[in-house]
């Protein structure tokens, strides 16, 4: 028998984990190391072993990265199956089993989960939103920008950057304009534009919002590096 797996590539499932974002952080799962280890078998099998910084890392957290993964790694041209472990986690067992069965998150914690986790996943994607804003709107501060220049400029008036990029990428999750014509500034709930009355406060919030998310991814890769033993896999 040919094998169905033949066509499948490391590279093509790390690519596929690498969509798999923590929802806290808005990273991939892979630059943060989350992912331990990944084998692929003859027969078409992928089984890919995650970890976190903590035993007690959030279960509502842990849960989206092994649903997200599996998805992920399921769409790969030429996988049939897909295992997605989870490993030293107190919620191991519970979350293993629930994805594995495709399972929502209400029916494998029952009583102890407040729902699913949809409404969790689009309130980390707005504070993306906000974060990659600072980012995209700090050189451009940098090199004399006003406020109220700021206020007035369209995505297609920002130099192409990797920032602007994955910006665009978190409004359109959203559901928010995202192409050349849209506000560069605008209200994460609403979709509409920032007016200069709320212009400081609304660049002070995406300033607090892409400090809170990497001050947490810094302290996130130490206690994986110190957990584990493994590198730190901050960057530079």
């Amino acid at each position: 028998m040919t094998s169905t797996l033949a066509a499948v590539t490391r590279s093509e499932v790390t690519a596929a984990l690498d969509t798999v974002r923590d929802p806290e952080l808005d990273e991939p799962v892979t630059s943060l190391g989350f992912v331990a280890s990944c084998e692929l078998s003859p027969d078409g099998v992928v089984e890919v072993h995650l970890r976190l910084p903590t035993y007690f890392c959030a279960p509502n957290f842990a849960f989206l990265m092994v649903a997200d993964a599996h998805d992920a790694v399921s769409a790969v041209p030429g996988v049939v199956r897909t295992v997605i472990v989870l490993d030293d986690h107190f919620a191991s067992d519970a979350i293993n089993a629930g994805v594995a069965a495709r399972s929502g998150f209400a029916d494998t914690f029952g009583e102890q989960a407040d729902g699913e986790l949809d409404s969790l996943r689009r309130d980390f994607v707005r504070k993306a939103v906000l974060a990659g804003t600072d980012r995209v709107c700090r050189p451009l501060i940098r090199t004399g920008a006003t406020h109220e220049q700021l206020a007035g400029l369209c995505l297609g008036d920002v130099a192409a950057s990797h920032e602007l990029d994955l910006l665009r990428a978190r409004r359109a999750e959203l559901g928010l304009a995202s192409d050349d014509a849209s506000p560069l500034l605008i209200d994460v709930e609403t979709g509409t534009a920032v007016g200069e009355s709320e212009l400081r406060l609304h660049l002070g919030r995406a300033r607090l919002s892409r400090v809170n998310i990497e001050a947490n991814g810094s302290i996130c890769r130490g206690m994986l590096a110190s957990r584990y033993g493994v590198p730190d896999h901050e960057e530079d």
